[in-house]
């Protein structure tokens, strides 16, 4: 089954907190991963979506944890499987069919930005 999950991650830095979204795909034996700051909404503007290190797997299954080395606090906000659209799925343009709840419909992205239809 391909499995995606969208993580929120919260840092905190001497008084300073940043919130952004971790959005990691199965792809093999890792997570494709991205960053976005704000949320794709369904049928909204397309929103910056940002390439970062591929994730373990286990970030798929994993409800909520403190990151290791202060790196902050991450909470599983939604999950569940999708349908690739395409030949492949590569970091920079793909399709895919999602069947969550703050992320339904179809998601696609154009090198840096993103959109759900």
């Amino acid at each position: 089954m391909n499995r995606w999950a969208l993580l929120e991650h919260k840092i905190f830095i001497n008084n300073y907190q940043e919130i952004h979204y971790d959005f990691l795909v199965q792809y093999g034996e890792e997570c494709l991963t991205w960053k976005f700051f704000q949320l794709p909404k369904k049928k909204g503007t397309s929103v910056e979506i940002i390439n970062q290190h591929n994730h373990r797997l286990i970030w798929l299954f994993e409800k909520e944890a403190e990151l290791s080395k202060d790196r902050g606090h991450v909470k599983r906000i939604d999950y569940g499987s999708y349908v690739n659209q395409g030949k492949e799925l590569n970091n920079e343009e793909f399709s895919l069919v999602l069947d969550g709840q703050l992320m339904m419909g179809l998601f696609q992205k154009i090198g840096n930005m993103c959109k759900l239809t």
